[in-house]
């Protein structure tokens, strides 16, 4: 399970995340444009349903042209343009709001994969793993075909965003020790440190 390749033919992605292509590459509006209609996704609106793959493809034509830092980038607006829940207002909720955010904004043949009435979670497309592992430590583990970078960059952004008081910085690393997307590795690892 490596980066950019979807776990299902029929996944799709809500156009409210998919913005936040646009707004990571800022003023390179008309190059993001056209790493999406390189791949057939023309006309991105908020509200409509795109290719997953389609999707990744861009997202993999992306790093392969400009690189990583770019995909971190676009990771950290996901907050801001992707459906989360609302009743976060700490740390650990906004991490473990991660993974119900991803499957809000996905479906897969037409189904949504998370419904906010009941709770009930669809699996098939991976996830984002939570998990306390010290006083002042989260490690997440991201099992999904998403690139490593972008991943990186919604955990920064969300843990930069509900950063708890009284901490004077947070910190958010791969751990190099653990398999990595990249190296063709099932999912990537991330602590969270403040």
């Amino acid at each position: 399970m490596a980066q950019f390749r979807t776990f299902a033919p029929d996944v799709e992605v809500k156009g409210d995340a998919m913005l936040s292509l646009l707004d990571g590459m800022g003023t390179y509006r008309t190059m993001a444009k056209q790493f999406l209609s390189d791949n057939d996704i023309v006309d991105l609106q908020a509200g409509r349903w795109y290719s997953q793959q389609a999707w990744l493809d861009a997202f993999r034509n992306i790093h392969d042209s400009v690189g990583p830092t770019l995909l971190f980038t676009i990771g950290t607006k996901i907050p801001h343009n992707a459906q989360f829940p609302k009743e976060i207002d700490d740390l650990e909720k906004a991490l473990q709001a991660i993974d119900v955010a991803y499957h809000m904004n996905h479906r897969i043949a037409g189904k949504s994969m998370f419904d906010p009435a009941t709770g009930r979670m669809l699996e098939g497309i991976g996830h984002y793993g939570y998990e306390k592992t010290g006083d002042r430590i989260i490690t997440m583990t991201c099992r999904n075909p998403y690139p490593c970078d972008f991943d990186r960059g919604i955990i920064d952004a969300m843990a930069k965003m509900y950063k708890p008081a009284g901490s004077l910085f947070i910190k958010v690393k791969h751990d190099d020790e653990r398999p990595c997307r990249k190296r063709g590795g099932d999912a990537c690892t991330y602590r969270v440190e403040w």
